[in-house]
């Protein structure tokens, strides 16, 4: 007999899509790639608007500034990056006799309220750019560039000597590549401008679900010069809430990042000239919650000019609530004149960590699976953090948690989810992951939400039919030594059985993903509720077929489970063949 497995089923699928003319766009789809191919990718120069210089001191010379040039790239389906090399040229003419300028190809990026980067280190993806002055011209040439915005160039700027305050000029920077487009940027650099610096809160770190202080956020300006407005940004995890909603500040709710931990953002403009050598606070202070779901959880607070008015991301909403606002701090303290503006940008913003003593209940499920010998059968398993606490691993960025499955007998794994890798039957490294494995470790990502987890589909091909044959699903830490949880208080639910064939009375535990809070027809993470049906026809697949991951704590990865689903039909109709050709056997014989 022929081995049924995802790539032949695929196969198959694909000649009888195509014998109906369903496959017919993907000549039309090719095209349309190889005409976005043909034409030259495009990139865009930037960095901050304006940067303030400290003003030439007679005796002592000036305190340099940083300023970082960046390169955007398209990034997705759109970009592919570009691997040649490129030029950047600056025309320094419009800072002549208010700044000088050298380059520091060592330095390295800092991030700033928006997620980009300030600074500069190696250019965007390739070699780092070798710079040269001459005279009122800088170039610099680099190699490679990666889509996504890096950091291209690092400009040390000074004031010149005999320079005044309030001097100003600008930086313009153009690029050009074989095969290559650049859009050029300008920048202001201003002799005397402002310093903000954010002062430290003296929070109250350990708490509890329901704990609430007050945050009277102070800033003070440093530098030599007014701000005109100020751009306040408040960044808070999954657990904490501020209640307030102001309508000069604009939201992105659980906003999502690379590690999956998820953040609330908000970006407030406050309007009003912020002194040089003053310090101003909030009129009413923020308020600061930890929610339900609080267990280990940060909030960055940073203050910068307004500058230039910005578009507001997509993703954001402006508030409905009263207007922010920042007023001067009374009394002795508020004066900071005579204090020197510091050139390095980390005293911009503060964070603070919290501990909420809680707890989150994270359930293993397993699944019931049925087939004949040969055939491929889907089972589905997993966990989910039933809550009520969401569970990060802020600073370490580890794995919050594995899960562990080991394989039934009479079964061999011909699929799995591309996080999970095999390991020998002890756990122990395995090299060889292609062939099947009797047991498979799945890690999460740094963060697992409340109400969500892992939903992991394994395709499994019988290899011999066995009642009952049991295969063990266990959520644990990532650990084998120390395998506790420590935040789940009920331990009994971290292991789920997956039966084949279990027959009238098998039980693998739990067929289906536990549930938190959700509504009756939606599952954890948003998406309609699927089930895992138990004892399905033979050659079949038992469990539930889960199209969509749960989000920030894993999901369902990136596995080709469309290639499971065509498995699955595929093993349907071979099983359905494997019938027809026996009856036809009998029908034979008996009129033989």
């Amino acid at each position: 007999m022929t081995r049924l497995s995802p790539r032949n089923a695929l196969r198959r699928a694909a000649g009888l899509l195509a014998a109906a003319g369903l496959l017919a766009v993907v000549p039309l789809a090719g095209a349309a790639a190889q005409a976005r191919a043909d034409e030259p990718p495009v990139f865009t120069l930037g960095g901050p608007a304006e940067t303030g210089l400290q003003p030439y001191r007679a005796g002592g010379g000036p305190k340099p500034s940083r300023l970082g040039i960046t390169v955007t790239a398209p990034s997705g389906e759109e970009g592919t990056g570009f691997a040649g090399r490129f030029t950047l040229t600056f025309d320094l003419s419009g800072v002549a006799g208010v700044a000088d300028v050298a380059f520091d190809g060592a330095a390295s990026g800092t991030e700033t309220s928006d997620g980009g980067a300030s600074g500069a280190g190696a250019s965007g993806g390739g070699t780092a750019p070798d710079c040269e002055v001459t005279g009122a011209k800088a170039v610099c040439v680099g190699t490679g560039v990666r889509p996504g915005t890096h950091p291209v160039a690092a400009l040390v700027v000074t004031a010149a000597a005999g320079g005044e305050r309030g001097d100003s000029g600008t930086i313009t920077v153009t690029g050009e590549a074989e095969g290559a487009a650049f859009t050029p940027f300008t920048t202001r650099v201003t002799v005397g401008g402002p310093d903000l610096v954010m002062e430290e809160l003296p929070f109250r770190t350990e708490l509890v679900p329901g704990d609430r202080q007050q945050a009277p956020i102070t800033f003070a300006n440093r530098g030599a010069g007014d701000a005109e407005g100020v751009l306040l940004t408040l960044r808070y995890t999954r657990g904490l809430d501020i209640p307030q909603r102001y309508s000069n500040c604009r939201y992105s709710e659980d906003d999502p990042d690379p590690s999956g931990v998820g953040r609330t953002t908000a970006l407030c403009t406050v309007e009003g000239a912020f002194e040089a050598g003053e310090a101003y606070t909030l009129a009413t202070p923020l308020t600061i919650e930890a929610t339900e779901r609080a267990y280990r959880d940060t909030f960055l607070y940073r203050i910068e000019e307004a500058g230039p008015p910005r578009p507001a991301p997509a993703a954001f909403e402006r508030g409905d609530g009263a207007v922010l606002r920042a007023v001067p701090v009374t009394g002795p303290q508020n004066r900071a004149a005579g204090r020197t503006a510091d050139p390095t940008p980390h005293d911009n913003q503060r964070e603070a960590d919290f501990r909420t003593e809680n707890t989150a209940d994270f359930a293993a499920y397993g699944d019931r699976v049925s087939g004949v010998r040969g055939a491929t059968v889907t089972a589905d398993v997993g966990f989910r953090n039933v809550g009520p606490a969401w569970i990060g691993h802020l600073r370490s960025g580890e794995d919050v948690a594995v899960v562990d499955f080991t394989v039934p007998r009479g079964a061999s794994v011909v699929a799995k989810p591309d996080r999970c890798r095999a390991v020998t039957a002890a756990g122990e490294y395995r090299e060889d992951q292609r062939s099947p494995a009797p047991r498979y470790l799945c890690p999460t990502s740094p963060a697992v939400h409340d109400g969500e987890g892992l939903d992991l589909p394994f395709a499994l091909r019988i290899e011999e039919v066995l009642i009952g044959a049991e295969g063990e699903v266990t959520v644990r830490a990532p650990s084998a030594r120390n395998p506790a949880l420590p935040f789940d208080p009920a331990p009994a639910n971290n292991t789920a059985r997956l039966v084949l064939n279990a027959g009238g009375d098998g039980d693998g535990g739990p067929s289906t993903p536990p549930t938190s809070n959700p509504g009756p027809d939606a599952s954890p993470s948003g998406a309609p509720a699927t089930s895992a049906p138990g004892g399905g026809a033979a050659g079949a697949s038992g469990g539930s077929d889960s199209g969509t991951g749960s989000g920030h704590g894993g999901g369902l990865a990136s596995t080709g489970s469309d290639a499971l689903t065509v498995a699955g039909a595929a093993a349907v109709a071979l099983t359905a063949g494997l019938a027809l050709v026996a009856a036809a056997r009998r029908r034979t014989g008996r009129h033989s």
